[in-house]
């Protein structure tokens, strides 16, 4: 099985600190190169991150690179990043709105709750809803939602077939009130993110 095919992290994945300190900066824009084809904007203010092995390979080896926590950290984030792995029928994307300024910040958030409950994929005369991590409550009691959102969008077998086709108009958008935003994923981007079907 490739690294591309892998559904999860273990320990023996993970390298010494000293062996990732040798490679980490080629490491690091390998996957840089990685994430380009796999991100996507959506409206002014959101940007999907499609989450892949490799992506959060990095991301725990890096973690584990700053703090220096040993195991007893390592199993915390195998706990935390594992999730994100694509299972195979399945994309994962972790969701970012990002605004410079903290007050509109703020005042966009309190509008935003329960958008990770309205993110869809547009295809091949289909809609996959996405569905929100249950780690945690991405939205708090006041309505106000996280500027980080981690959303699965589970496909069947035969929207995963129609997904890996090329040639096709394939949507991702928001379907809420304060952020009603969408974008067409283009062909490099639905290859890259076809690798993560079965």
């Amino acid at each position: 099985m490739s690294a591309a095919r892998k559904r999860e992290i273990t320990k023996a994945d993970i390298l010494p600190i000293a062996d990732y300190t040798k490679i980490r900066s080629e490491k690091r824009k390998a996957v840089v190169a990685i994430k380009k084809r796999r991100r996507m904007e959506v409206g002014p203010v959101a940007t999907f991150y499609f989450e892949s092995y490799e992506t959060m390979l990095q991301q725990v080896q890096e973690m584990l690179y700053i703090e220096k926590g040993g195991d007893a950290q390592l199993v915390d984030e195998l706990r935390a990043y594992n999730p994100l792995i694509p299972k195979g029928r399945e994309l994962v994307a972790t969701v970012m709105f990002e605004i410079d300024d903290p007050v509109r910040r703020t005042n966009f958030l309190n509008r935003l709750g329960g958008v990770e409950h309205t993110a869809f994929l547009k295809f091949a005369g289909e809609i996959v809803q996405g569905v929100p991590e249950e780690d945690q409550d991405r939205t708090n009691e006041q309505g106000k939602a996280s500027s980080v959102q981690f959303i699965h969008f589970p496909l069947s077998d035969a929207q995963a077939a129609a997904f890996k086709q090329g040639g096709q108009q394939i949507i991702l958008g928001f379907d809420h009130p304060a952020y009603a935003h969408m974008a067409v994923i283009g062909e490099e981007t639905r290859a890259a993110l076809a690798g993560d079907l079965d």
